[in-house]
């Protein structure tokens, strides 16, 4: 499934203005040389929270239920390598996303389903290969530089595909992850808080996953983090999750205004 550019008209008048609303301080260190987990670093600036939006507990997440998208914040936390996601909760799979999200992946899957996206299934390889499915999740990013300057840009841009050595042509579906009981304890627990929130190799863990054969194992990983285009370890990133209207959808609307390519 490749990427496209369709878009609710209803989100196009507020995308710029909910991205850049806040006006925080980004703190832009120099040279990192691993993962890590900015939300310990007293030095990395917390955003301003986006004005009109209902907040889902004390996490920095929040959802517009009218016009039906999502809002998360996150840290950069690897600019390059291979990558199994594009992101994760903070505290768990840094060493191989490029974001890490401020929330635990069961309150972003309950955000979504709120807005009105509607999970799938995970992917699946017996008796033969089935793709993840769910709902086509639009993701945009949104930070600024060290010059103040502001920068937008589709998740895809960040990463890279190997066989081509361009962007990352396809789009996430809402798989849903899974829950799993602790024998010892009674407890259920969803799967995706373990780190696999938005990947880019096939978990049947996935909270959000390709529908394409993307292995896991390190000699047929698929993806790279695109270096060039990412900013700086510990870039605060504000990401906009925007559930995909499906084709029984009425509305023929155009896509908001986000550039495709990188900025800059």
């Amino acid at each position: 499934m490749s990427m496209t550019h369709h878009q609710p008209q209803r989100l196009a008048a507020i995308f710029v203005c909910l991205v850049f609303s806040c006006e925080p301080s980004f703190f832009c260190p120099g040279t990192i040389t691993c993962a890590e987990d900015a939300s310990k670093d007293p030095q990395v600036q917390v955003l301003s929270p986006p004005p009109g939006l209902q907040q889902l507990g004390k996490h920095r997440l929040w959802v517009d239920l009218k016009k039906r998208h999502v809002v998360v914040d996150g840290t950069v936390c690897l600019r390059e390598g291979q990558l199994e996601m594009f992101a994760c909760p903070k505290g768990t799979k840094e060493h191989e996303a490029i974001v890490a999200i401020d929330c635990p992946a069961q309150f972003l899957h309950a955000a979504l389903l709120s807005v009105g996206a509607q999970s799938g299934n995970t992917v699946s390889y017996e008796p033969e290969y089935k793709a993840a499915s769910g709902t086509i999740i639009d993701i945009y990013l949104l930070w600024k530089s060290a010059d103040g300057k502001k920068h937008q840009t589709r998740a895809q841009n960040w990463v890279r595909y190997l066989k081509t050595g361009k962007a990352m042509p396809y789009d996430w579906v809402f798989a849903g992850s899974g829950f799993y009981t602790d024998k010892s304890t009674g407890k259920r627990h969803y799967m995706a808080d373990a780190g696999d929130m938005i990947c880019v190799s096939n978990f049947n863990t996935a909270m959000l996953d390709l529908p394409i054969q993307s292995s896991a194992a390190a000699a047929g990983l698929l993806f790279t983090a695109y270096k060039k285009r990412i900013p700086p370890l510990r870039t605060p990133v504000r990401i906009v999750l925007i559930p995909r209207p499906s084709k029984k959808d009425t509305e023929s609307p155009p896509a908001p205004a986000v550039s495709n390519k990188n900025s800059p």
